[in-house]
C-alpha cells in the first residue's frame, strides 16, 4: 500500500508540474514574414535625397504617392546641394527637376531610345551598361544650364567599367 501512494504521489507530483510548466498559449508562434522594400529605380537618388528617418516610408510608399509625400524635401535637399541652382542642361527648374526625380521608378521609352540623359523629350527613359549613370545624374544636380557648370562636381571620376561587358545575354562582364 505504501508503495502505491508513493507512486500515486510521484504520478501526481510528476502531473502537476507538467501542467505548471505547460502554458496554454504554448502553441507554435506564427510565421512572420519580411519583405525588404527599396526605391532604387534611379541609382543614387534615394541616397541623396531621402534622409534616414524616411527610408522605411519612402522606400514603401507607392510611386503616385511619392510625389506628395516627399517632393517638398526633394526640392530643399536639391536646392540645400546646389544654392545656386537655377536650370539644368535639360532645362529643368528645380520644381520640374524635383517632379521627375521624386517618382523613383524605372521610366521606359516607346521609341526605342534607351540612353539615360539625352534630350529634355526623352531622359531618364533606360540606360545601357556602359552609360555612366552616376556622372549623368552629377550633370543633372550639379551642371547648370549647360552641363559644365561646377566641373568638379559633375563627374565621380570612374572613366569605364574596367572589364568588357558580353556580346550575349545577360551581356555583364565576367566577375574578377
Amino acid at each position: 500500500m505504501k508503495k502505491t501512494f508513493t507512486h500515486i504521489l510521484l504520478a501526481g507530483t510528476l502531473l502537476l508540474i507538467t501542467a505548471v510548466s505547460c502554458k496554454k498559449d504554448d502553441a507554435p508562434a506564427a510565421v512572420v514574414y519580411y519583405e525588404k522594400g527599396d526605391q532604387m529605380a534611379r541609382p543614387a537618388i534615394n541616397t541623396v535625397f531621402v534622409d534616414a528617418p524616411a527610408k522605411d516610408s519612402f522606400n514603401n510608399a507607392i510611386p503616385m504617392k511619392m510625389a506628395s509625400l516627399f517632393s517638398t524635401k526633394f526640392k530643399a535637399r536639391l536646392l540645400a546641394l546646389n544654392a545656386g541652382y537655377t536650370t539644368n542642361a535639360l532645362g529643368l527648374t528645380a520644381d520640374q527637376l524635383t517632379g521627375v526625380l521624386v517618382t523613383d521608378v524605372l521610366n521606359v521609352s516607346t521609341t526605342g531610345n534607351t540612353k539615360f540623359f539625352t534630350s529634355t523629350s526623352d531622359y531618364l527613359t533606360g540606360r545601357g551598361l556602359s552609360d555612366d549613370v552616376i556622372d549623368n545624374e552629377l550633370i543633372l544636380l550639379f551642371g547648370g544650364p549647360t552641363g559644365g557648370s561646377n566641373p568638379g562636381l559633375t563627374t565621380d571620376n570612374v572613366g569605364a567599367n574596367d572589364k568588357a561587358f558580353s556580346a550575349a545575354f545577360p551581356y555583364l562582364a565576367s566577375p574578377w
